[in-house]
């Protein structure tokens, strides 16, 4: 198992990014659904836990075969999904990604807010604290973003917001920004796999920190479209988005569907003919 923390500052209160984090993940996983890939919601409601508190259950499918890298699309089914769960006590998550194509496979995220610049050491349970971790720090304006995400609308060098007077953020920003708050999140990877498990752990943190990267970047970026929204509305949001999200990717699941059973028939067809 490999086991990294990572700490994203934002311009943001803690109190601030609970709707910018809701609103985000919706208007993101929307955009990134296209070809039958994507985010379907599977069960998003209300949970209650003992220790924590009210707070929100949420299962995804997350379908991703050409995001994964060439030597991996080789080795797993076309129509590939890992499966999300999501248990949101904010200011405090837990997030787990399991896929049955891969038992021995698992991604375990804890997510603690705090408004400060991620100073805090001790933020996790003390028996996690002493585990072996890097601390990677994550900066949302100036650490490079892969090509195929960039978007000058989103270049938060350069990004002034209307509504909020924040940014542009400067080199060294995390020093004087105020308000600022800082996402603490304890990733821990795990594919037990004998001469694969290093090299998988390590690209799957890749992505990890890059959907990490990208995701804190939008959330501020996008600020003006969500600073006035209220939970409910921005729940409203969610909800409707998570629907039109589910047509867009369960469309195109069906017709991918059709189109290998169609390919399946021709292929037969062929053989017989050929016999």
């Amino acid at each position: 198992m490999l086991m990294k923390e990572y700490r994203i500052c934002m311009p943001l209160t803690v109190e601030e990014y609970r709707i910018g984090q809701l609103y985000m993940i919706s208007k993101h996983s929307h955009e990134q659904s296209d070809r039958g890939e994507g985010v379907e919601v599977v069960q998003n409601e209300p949970y209650e836990d003992p220790a924590h508190g009210q707070g929100q259950y949420t299962e995804k499918r997350v379908y991703l075969n050409s995001k994964l890298p060439s030597w991996a699309r080789a080795v797993v089914p076309k129509i590939f999904y890992v499966t999300e769960k999501a248990w949101n006590y904010y200011p405090y998550t837990i997030t787990e990604y399991t896929c049955s194509f891969l038992p021995k496979f698992s991604i375990h995220i804890e997510t603690k807010y705090e408004d400060n610049k991620g100073c805090n050491d001790n933020i996790f349970d003390t028996e996690l604290k002493d585990q072996e971790r890097e601390v990677c720090f994550i900066d949302i304006a100036y650490d490079e973003i892969p090509e195929r995400y960039y978007k000058e609308s989103e270049d938060l060098r350069y990004f002034k917001s209307e509504k909020t007077s924040r940014g542009i953020l400067q080199e060294g920003w995390r020093d004087t920004q105020d308000p600022i708050m800082c996402s603490y999140k304890l990733v821990s990877v795990k594919f037990e796999v004998w001469g694969l498990q290093t090299r998988v752990e390590q690209f799957v943190h890749k992505v990890v920190r890059d959907v990490l990267l990208l995701g804190h970047r939008q959330a501020f970026a996008w600020v003006d479209e969500w600073i006035d929204m209220t939970l409910d509305d921005v729940r409203d949001y969610e909800r409707k988005m998570h629907e039109k999200t589910n047509i867009k990717v369960c469309h195109e699941q069906q017709e991918h569907s059709t189109t290998n059973a169609s390919s399946l028939d021709d292929i037969e067809i062929h053989d017989k003919a050929s016999t």
